[in-house]
C-alpha cells in the first residue's frame, strides 16, 4: 500500500535527514515506528501524507505519488498530529466542515468512539482540555475509515485509563484493508496491538521486522549470573539484567522497550538473529 524509494530529504540544503530511504508497509497491519530524538520519525509521516517534498526518490499509495496530492488519495490518508491547533467551533460544526472529505466516513461509529473516549457535549473544541482534544481527534480520525491513518505521538498527553481506551479502541476498529502507522517514544503504551516493529536511525531504516517473527526468534527475560550463551543484549535493570536471547523453545511477551535499546546498540547482532 505504502512504498517509499530511494527518498533523499533534508531541512536544509547541505545536511540530509534521509538518505535513499527505503520502505514498504501493508495493508492489514499496525505498525510502531521507533527512533531517537530527531531520527525523523514525524518527518516521514508528513512525507507519506503529502506534506513534505522529498529532494529526491518517491512516495506513493496505491501507486500514485502522493507528491501530486490527488483527491482520491488524500480523501485516504489521515494524520493525527502530536501539535495540533483547534478553530474555535464546536464538535458538530468541525465534523460537519471535514467529515465531507472522507467518503468513508462513520457518523455512528464517531458518536460509538466519543462515548467510549467519555467525550461528551458539544462545546467549542479550544475549552477541552489537551488530552480530550487528542481523544476527539483520534476518535474522528478512526471515523474516516481512512486506508491509511498516521498517528504521531498519540498518547501523549492521555491518562493512565484513556491509554487503555485507546489500546482496546485502536485494536477493534482496525481493518484489513487499513495500514496504521503510529509513531511514539512511549513504546510500552503500543506493546500490546503493533504487528510490526520499524526502527529510524541516522536517516536509514535499521529494523523492520514483525512481531511474530520477533517472539519465535527472540526471548526475553532477567539474566542469571550463569547464563552467557544465547545472550543477543542485557542491560542493568533494578534488581539485575534484562536480556534478550535466541530463543530455543521458551516464548515469550516482547519487551518493546529493551529490543529498542539493542536495536539502536546492537543493532547487528539483533538484525543477524532475526
Amino acid at each position: 500500500m505504502i512504498e517509499i524509494k530511494n527518498l533523499n530529504f533534508g531541512y536544509k540544503k547541505n545536511q540530509r535527514l534521509f538518505k535513499d530511504l527505503n520502505l514498504e508497509m501493508g495493508s492489514g497491519n499496525i505498525y510502531g515506528l521507533f527512533g531517537m530524538n530527531g531520527a525523523g520519525k514525524t518527518t516521514l509521516l508528513k512525507h507519506i501524507a503529502g506534506l513534505l517534498f522529498p529532494q529526491s526518490g518517491s512516495c506513493t499509495i496505491f501507486e500514485k505519488d502522493v507528491t501530486q496530492r490527488l483527491p482520491e488519495v488524500l480523501a485516504n490518508i489521515f494524520m493525527i498530529p502530536e501539535e495540533f491547533d483547534f478553530p474555535a467551533v464546536s464538535i458538530k460544526s468541525f465534523t460537519e466542515l471535514h467529515a465531507p472529505f472522507y467518503p468513508r466516513f462513520d457518523y455512528s461509529l464517531f458518536e460509538k468512539y466519543l462515548s467510549e473516549f467519555e467525550i461528551q457535549g458539544n462545546k467549542k473544541l479550544v475549552s477541552y482540555s489537551y488530552g480530550q482534544k487528542k481523544k476527539f481527534l483520534i476518535a474522528f480520525g478512526l471515523a474516516t475509515q481512512s486506508n491509511v491513518l498516521l498517528m504521531d505521538e498519540p498518547t501523549n498527553g492521555l491518562d493512565i485509563p484513556s491509554k487503555s481506551q485507546f489500546r482496546r479502541i485502536l485494536a477493534a476498529a482496525a481493518t484489513e484493508d487499513q495500514c496504521i502507522v503510529i509513531s511514539t517514544h512511549q513504546v510500552r503504551d503500543l506493546a500490546s496491538i503493533i504487528d510490526h516493529v520499524i526502527v529510524i536511525d541516522q536517516g536509514q531504516i535499521i529494523f523492520h521486522k514483525g512481531t511474530l517473527e520477533i517472539s519465535e526468534k527472540l526471548s526475553f527475560g532477567k539474566l542469571k549470573a550463569e547464563e552467557t550463551q544465547d545472550v543477543l543484549y542485557a542491560e542493568e535493570v533494578l534488581g539485575g539484567k534484562s536480556a534478550i536471547f535466541k530463543n530455543n523453545g521458551h516464548d515469550t511477551a516482547i519487551d518493546l522497550e529493551l529490543l529498542f535499546n539493542a536495536i539502536i546498540k546492537k543493532n547487528e547482532s539483533i538484525n543477524k538473529a532475526l
